[in-house]
């Protein structure tokens, strides 16, 4: 597995190798000694999986109690995928590091504790898939503005072609968040 730093530290992309054939491919999606070799923590508790249509954008979300690191990767489509440093002592704090991560790459992405995250599905029909470090905890979610002007994320679609929920229209700036120190 080969392990690419990112611009956020702790931030990480994983890139499996792909083993092509006339009869397609095989790759390992996971393999706990590989991600333990990559500095990443366990045990891995929940695994999550969503289907979005072209232009839906989910985030940006954290949990503040039962924070979450995950590992996510796309198993079919693409998305433009953001991690934003949501730790209010780090010297990246309201930082963002975006990747295009698709289902035919074997590029995962690690985002730890302390981070946000959100996603635009950039094809027809995009398969979400995330290992997670913690339970869901409904009481400790929260959603920073996905177009907060002060991360400046360029998110690659008109806002008003997004697709988003009415949780995340919700969201807050991140100056009047509930933040990680």
């Amino acid at each position: 597995m080969k392990v690419t730093t990112t611009s956020l530290p702790g931030v990480l992309v994983l890139s499996s190798r792909i083993f092509l054939d006339s009869r397609g491919a095989f790759w390992e999606t996971f393999n706990q000694k590989a991600m333990s070799e990559a500095g990443l923590p366990g045990p891995w508790v929940q695994d999550n999986f969503s289907l979005s249509s072209k232009h839906v954008l989910r985030g940006i979300h954290y949990q503040v109690t039962q924070p979450q690191g995950k590992l996510i990767r796309v198993t079919h489509g693409a998305v433009f995928d953001v991690a934003v440093d949501l730790r209010r002592n780090s010297a990246t704090f309201g930082k963002h590091f975006a990747i295009e991560l698709d289902g035919e790459s074997g590029e995962m992405l690690w985002i730890p504790v302390g981070f946000g995250h959100g996603f635009l599905a950039l094809t027809d029909i995009v398969g979400f898939a995330y290992k997670v470090t913690d339970y869901y905890s409904p009481a400790g979610e929260r959603t920073v503005l996905w177009n907060d002007p002060e991360l400046g994320i360029p998110w690659p679609v008109q806002p008003e072609a997004a697709i988003v929920s009415e949780k995340d229209r919700a969201g807050v700036l991140v100056q009047a968040a509930e933040l990680f120190d």
